[in-house]
């Protein structure tokens, strides 16, 4: 069974379920339509083999008796589970309904389906798609494997049903079994850990508690694969004897999924950096156009401000000159007039884009109060307005506080002047 220097690969992988749920019997003994599956001769299936528990060797040129009562893997199953496991389910149910908690009940198609306690199915191959044994070889190999398999773990695994596949690309064989014990009520109920456990299988560490990756099962897959291996000798194969797994030479599985996730977080790493360089980018480029935007925000609203502060002063110098000037003031009519006379002159130092502010502050009627009490007021709307349009920005050095505040100590400065003269 050497070909061309290249020793034959001997696979035996167990499992429960898949991505659609627990492994189905129907794909083992073909009880389907094969012609919706197009991997599958038909032809070929005629030489498939099949075994069950109950009424051992069949296949399409030996066909089952059509008086047996299980046609199928599945009915042998059914049959199986409800004749050991009945008394366990129904016993079971009955504690449930004392302590009130009938929602734990369970039916002999519930155990079929739960992971748990669903059989396990193994499958059995001799090489891979371009190197492989026959068809005759896998079949004498795994059966005497069977044999021996039942006679050492037959008080608590139990072998159910096999094929011998000769319809797909390679040779293989699916096989099915059960691990079961009695339980503490003395009931015979499906667990897998408590049946190896009875078989006398330790734990890997006997020393950590028990868990995913340390279970009696991995010691007990471990001497499978080693009886496997020591029968496929007996006939005279040339085995590979160290596993492989990804193409790559020989690693322990767990260092291999560890590799591949170094490898993966490092693809993901580099990626991660590329992003957080886009962003950092980003960023900054955000920051350019912050400040660019800042700087010109700044000068709009420093002459908005500018030209707000000038309106509001303007209109206080307008109010005050009316009121110097209604027939209520007692002071001089000389006098009066020099005040008007003077703030003219204030006026007239304000430059000429703003002499428009004027025009519509002329026609209103003057405010009550003193032009001291209103220069107060006016002054607080002025102010005001600054440090409204001022707060957006800040965190920030305000230029706009700064006109303000010069362009109104000149105002107070000129007022001051006419507040001395006895004008009120």
């Amino acid at each position: 069974m050497k070909r061309r220097d290249a020793y034959l690969k001997l696979t035996r992988h167990n499992g429960r379920a898949g991505t659609h749920g627990t492994y189905n019997p129907k794909h083992n003994d073909r009880s389907f339509n094969l012609a919706n599956s197009e991997h599958i001769d038909p032809e070929r299936a005629k030489g498939n083999i099949y075994w069950d528990c109950f009424y051992g060797f069949r296949s399409a040129l030996a066909p089952q008796d059509p008086d047996d009562l299980a046609a199928t893997f599945s009915e042998v199953e059914r049959q199986f589970y409800e004749s050991r496991y009945s008394n366990f389910v129904e016993s079971q149910n009955e504690r449930n309904a004392k302590i009130r908690h009938t929602e734990r009940n369970r039916s002999i198609p519930d155990l079929l389906s739960s992971r748990k306690t669903c059989p396990e199915e193994t499958i059995y191959q001799l090489g891979t798609l371009d190197e492989h044994a026959s068809g005759e070889v896998l079949l004498a190999v795994v059966t005497e494997f069977i044999e021996e398999f039942k006679a050492r773990f037959g008080d608590h695994v139990h072998v159910l049903d096999w094929a011998l596949h000769l319809d797909e690309s390679t040779p293989h064989i699916h096989e099915r079994h059960v691990f079961d014990c009695e339980n503490k009520h003395g009931e015979v109920a499906p667990q897998q850990e408590k049946a190896l456990e009875a078989l006398g299988f330790e734990l890997p560490d006997p020393g950590k508690p028990l868990s995913r990756r340390n279970n009696r099962k991995i010691t007990f897959d471990t001497a499978c694969r080693k009886m496997l291996f020591e029968i496929a000798k007996r006939h005279g194969l040339e085995l590979e004897e160290e596993a492989e797994y990804g193409n790559r030479e020989y690693l322990e599985k767990q260092d291999f999924i560890l590799a591949k996730q170094k490898e993966q977080l490092a693809a993901q790493q580099n990626k991660l950096d590329e992003l957080t360089l886009k962003v950092n980018d980003m960023e900054t480029l955000i920051d350019e156009v912050s400040a660019a935007a800042y700087d010109k925000a700044v000068e709009v609203v420093t002459d908005v401000v500018r030209t707000e502060t000038r309106k509001e002063d303007m209109r206080m110098i307008e109010d005050t000159k009316k009121w110097v000037l209604s027939p209520e003031r007692k002071a001089p009519q000389s006098t009066r007039e020099y005040t008007a006379k003077h703030l003219d002159s204030v006026l007239g130092q304000v430059p000429q884009d703003h002499a428009d502010h004027r025009c519509p502050l002329a026609g209103e009627a003057p405010e009550a109060g003193s032009p001291a009490e209103r220069q107060g007021a006016d002054q607080g709307k002025s102010t005001g307005f600054c440090s409204a349009t001022a707060e957006p920005l800040a965190g920030r050095a305000d230029p706009t506080k700064a006109i303000c505040a010069a362009y109104r100590r000149k105002i107070r400065k000129l007022f001051s002047i006419i507040v001395r003269g006895d004008v009120y």
